[in-house]
């Protein structure tokens, strides 16, 4: 990977960046207002974006509101991840036909797309180096998630503001974009200072009207990066967690946030690093079609841990602990890292305000709770 010097591009001049983009074949996905959120789709024009708009964020609590400039990626992140883009909620992996000489059976050839990514923050950056490591690394590898993600550019924004809900500097998985993009954009009041990540980042940029930065630019962006660390309340240290997480497997409080939790699935489903799923067989109502479809799962769901002898984990609070206890605890034993990057979803999306965070602490407060 090679990075070359900043350049500028003046905030005037952002949409050569993406018809660039799309002159290259991408399709550019990127942030954009939908139901009262920022969400992901596609973008063709900036004036899809978020244009002076942010998001607050507490436990449980998420809300649109202006801001008092018109920044582009001013604000943290959304319930969409890119994992919908790179591990799609719903795969088709083999179908089968009913012909005149039997049942035709074939695995669809679809050709993966070619995706731009706008806009993936640093947590967002950890969170895809996650799932490679899970799709890509281990002894197998998922044909669905390596063609998409061989193809996906990226650009990443470095965050210069955190929500009450951020916990990434602690995670050491941001708010700084350092590895794992194509082109890295911190943006300044009336310009991007912009540097390349990739020899694909770098022939893109050389298409673009930008200008070497100064060291005023490279100050101010330095500046604007740091606002977004000074902002972070929350903490979390992900070698501490491990340790505690598995000395207190049977620890009182396990019930208490189980009498709390709603089993609804929302952590799941907006973290950028779950990966549950199941199979299951879809047929036609004419009998003689059957898909066999992946789809999006979690731990959380009361069959999802079901075995011939029935349900292994029948309480919410066994599947809580499960979840928590694999995200930042056994993780580490099967990938080499915490399952978590600090992005807060999980808290805001809960419908209840649990957080992951104030729950370790929890552990650590009673020393009373644990079974001797």
């Amino acid at each position: 990977m090679q990075i070359c010097s900043e350049k500028i591009l003046p905030v005037d001049q952002f949409q050569q960046l993406i018809n660039v983009l799309h002159a290259g074949g991408y399709t550019v996905v990127g942030p954009a207002i939908d139901q009262g959120a920022i969400v992901y789709g596609e973008i063709d024009h900036v004036d899809q974006l978020p244009r002076g708009w942010t998001d607050s964020q507490t436990a449980g609590v998420y809300r649109l509101e202006r801001r008092n400039d018109e920044a582009y990626f001013g604000y943290v992140v959304g319930p969409h991840s890119w994992k919908k883009y790179l591990f799609p909620p719903r795969t088709t992996l083999a179908e089968a036909t009913l012909t005149d000489s039997g049942w035709n059976f074939t695995t669809p050839d679809v050709e993966p797309p070619k995706f731009a990514f706008l806009g993936v923050r640093a947590c967002e950056l950890a969170a895809i180096s996650i799932q490679d490591r899970v799709f890509l690394e281990g002894p197998y590898t998922d044909p669905t998630y390596a063609g998409r993600r061989e193809q996906a550019f990226i650009i990443a924004v470095n965050c210069t503001q955190a929500a009450e809900t951020c916990f990434c500097a602690s995670m050491e998985t941001g708010p700084r974009c350092r590895a794992g993009f194509d082109l890295a954009i911190t943006e300044l009041e009336d310009h991007f200072v912009i540097e390349s990540g990739s020899d694909r980042g770098q022939a893109i940029l050389h298409k673009l009207a930008t200008e070497t930065a100064t060291e005023k630019h490279l100050t101010q962006a330095e500046a604007k990066r740091q606002q977004a660390v000074d902002q972070q309340i929350r903490a979390l240290d992900a070698e501490a967690a491990r340790d505690i997480l598995r000395e207190n497997l049977t620890h009182s409080h396990w019930d208490e946030v189980g009498s709390r939790c709603l089993g609804c699935t929302n952590c799941t489903m907006v973290c950028p690093t779950c990966f549950c799923s199941s199979v299951e067989e879809v047929p036609s109502l004419s009998g003689d079609h059957v898909e066999r479809q992946r789809h999006w799962d979690s731990c959380f769901n009361l069959s999802f841990s079901y075995m011939s002898h029935g349900t292994a984990r029948d309480s919410i609070t066994h599947r809580y602990r499960q979840w928590l206890t694999h995200k930042l605890s056994t993780w580490h034993d099967q990938f080499g890292s915490s399952g978590c990057v600090g992005c807060g979803r999980c808290i805001t999306w809960c419908p209840v305000g649990i957080d992951l965070v104030e729950e370790i602490q929890a552990f650590t407060a009673d020393e009373s709770g644990a079974d001797s």
